[in-house]
């Protein structure tokens, strides 16, 4: 309900599928499907849940039994009849114009399972600079390329967000979004919007044409390349809490920094092809999906878990018992902190490391091994005692453990990846760093270079190529990050798992052979430089 001053504020005005509306807008598909047949393909955008409480909405609500006071029967049907619109005009696209491109824009990507199949193609809408940011590709990306369908990054040459008319994104930002797209194994595609007075502006196609004319020189290795991923995160759906997304945007942030090879992955769906799997901070498992895990280590699979992963939901049992820990609740403490045991690859034992979130109370069980500490504060900061101006210090180890492995599990009584998604700490990513080698101490990939370096895999036919990118961006306005210098990486260390040796190992397009060694399952080689990507081939 808007304000009297809010309905006159310049911003878009939703329409209501159950009104009249939907009939209308399909009457005018049908007049474009005949005068334009036959159409390459209709594109349909802004097709979110419209939760609306008019009363077209609440006759169709009150028919299903639905009850229009109930915030989560709005919301139920709102989706139920977003989907039941897409089925329509779908139908109606593929009656007249068989083959033709049909795909429906800013849907929840967690429903793409289910709505797949009303699409040709997936598209992701992501404009770094106009309020999706940088993370948002690498992490929708994850989801998507999963589906059997080609899919495809959407950015625009805007140095905003659409309309951004004489804004004109910094060419090293477009050749950054373009080349993590085909990293990905995704298409390109590069946005604008035309002026009123139809003239296309030369500038902005110069810049469109030479982020373009890059990938085409590097189209002989990306047609027809998939991603090569062996870690999935594991995510619930479609019940999202806020937390639970952040603690997926943190295990984004953090293996993209480890340059582990992965997907984000549903609950629901095969997890046969993964060497481990990752339950994030708070993933709640009932029997039915604890025996799919079972099942998957009993194949050789590995499985890290963090926080209430693998407990119950008070944190008072175990589930998933292979994690070899005993629960005895929640933490009464928000903050709490680390101390690696000697011999930690990562982390010294003689430093403490915080972590912001209250975690859970372990202790191991079996023949699992403790190799980080929970150590706890002096008190629980609050109105009756503190201590300076944030958490209070750490005092002693407790009680219970912090990081236990077994030899087909790692657990860590923290919200890791929630922490690392609000605070980036370091020593976070180091000590799940340090947990994957445990687990999985023959990785597809390994990079040397800065953490800001990312990777991908991707196979061709009988090619792998390592796809490397280095493009800093920095905070040069209020809330938005640039990139507008490409600053080179020389002589960065690769290293990629491989069944045989190699014929030949180059860099392209440039084919630029690289001496490269194999020698225990692994090539390895020396990549002279990164000037923002770099592409070398194993063929």
């Amino acid at each position: 309900i808007k304000t009297p001053a809010g309905t006159f504020l310049t911003e878009w005005t939703s329409m209501d599928l159950d009104s009249p509306y939907l009939d209308y807008l399909c009457d005018q598909l049908a007049e474009v499907l005949e005068r334009y047949h036959p159409v390459d393909g209709i594109w349909f955008d802004m097709c979110w849940d419209q939760v609306s409480c008019s009363s077209w909405a609440i006759a169709a609500m009150t028919k299903k039994g639905l009850d229009p006071a109930s915030d989560a029967d709005r919301r139920r049907h709102a989706g139920e009849l977003a989907e039941a619109s897409m089925a329509r005009l779908a139908a109606q696209v593929r009656a007249a114009a068989p083959g033709a491109l049909i795909y429906f824009n800013v849907r929840p990507v967690g429903n793409l399972p289910k709505e797949h199949q009303y699409m040709e193609q997936v598209e992701i809408e992501s404009l770094p600079t106009g309020g999706w940011g940088y993370m948002h590709f690498p992490k929708t990306v994850r989801r998507v390329r999963r589906f059997g369908k080609p899919y495809l990054g959407m950015t625009a040459r805007f140095h905003g967000s659409w309309a951004d008319f004489g804004g004109l994104k910094p060419y090293p930002a477009l050749e950054y979004e373009t080349s993590l797209m085909v990293a990905h194994g995704a298409q390109c595609s590069i946005g604008d919007q035309l002026h009123p007075r139809g003239r296309l502006e030369p500038e902005a196609y110069d810049l469109i044409g030479r982020a373009y004319a890059r990938i085409e020189a590097r189209e002989p290795w990306l047609t027809g390349a998939v991603p090569v991923t062996e870690v999935a995160v594991i995510e619930t759906m479609p019940d999202h809490t806020q937390r639970h997304l952040q603690s997926i945007d943190g295990a984004v942030r953090m293996l993209n920094q480890l340059r582990q090879q992965f997907d984000i992955v549903r609950t629901d769906e095969d997890l046969s092809r993964y060497r481990l799997l990752i339950l994030p901070d708070d993933m709640v498992i009932d029997e039915r999906l604890a025996a799919k895990l079972r099942a998957r280590l009993a194949a050789g699979c590995r499985i890290l878990a963090t926080g209430w992963s693998g407990l119950s939901e008070d944190a008072t049992a175990v589930v998933l018992s292979e994690l070899g820990i005993s629960a005895h609740g929640e933490s009464a403490f928000t903050d709490t902190y680390i101390r690696a045991r000697p011999g930690s690859g990562v982390l010294r034992p003689d430093s403490d490391h915080v972590v912001h979130g209250k975690g859970v109370q372990v202790r191991p069980s079996g023949s699992s091994k403790v190799v980080a500490d929970l150590v706890e504060p002096y008190f629980q900061r609050s109105w009756r005692g503190w201590c300076s101006h944030r958490q209070t210090p750490p005092d002693r180890v407790a009680e219970f453990a912090g990081a236990v492995v077994t030899g087909s599990t790692a657990y860590a009584c923290w919200p890791l990846f929630d922490a690392f998604a609000r605070h980036g700490n370091a020593p976070l990513r180091n000590l799940v760093g340090e947990l994957i080698d445990r687990l999985l101490p023959d990785p597809l990939l390994r990079a040397g270079g800065p953490t800001g370096l990312q990777t991908t895999v991707c196979r061709q036919d009988q090619r792998l190529i390592a796809h490397l990118l280095f493009y800093p961006a920095e905070r040069r306005a209020v809330d938005i990050d640039l990139i507008e210098d490409i600053i080179p990486l020389h002589d960065v260390p690769l290293s990629v798992r491989a069944e045989r040796s190699p014929r030949r190992v180059y860099l392209a397009p440039e084919n630029r052979d690289l001496p490269f060694q194999y020698r225990a399952g692994r090539v390895e080689v020396v990549v002279p430089e990164i000037a923002g990507h770099a592409m070398v081939v194993f063929e």
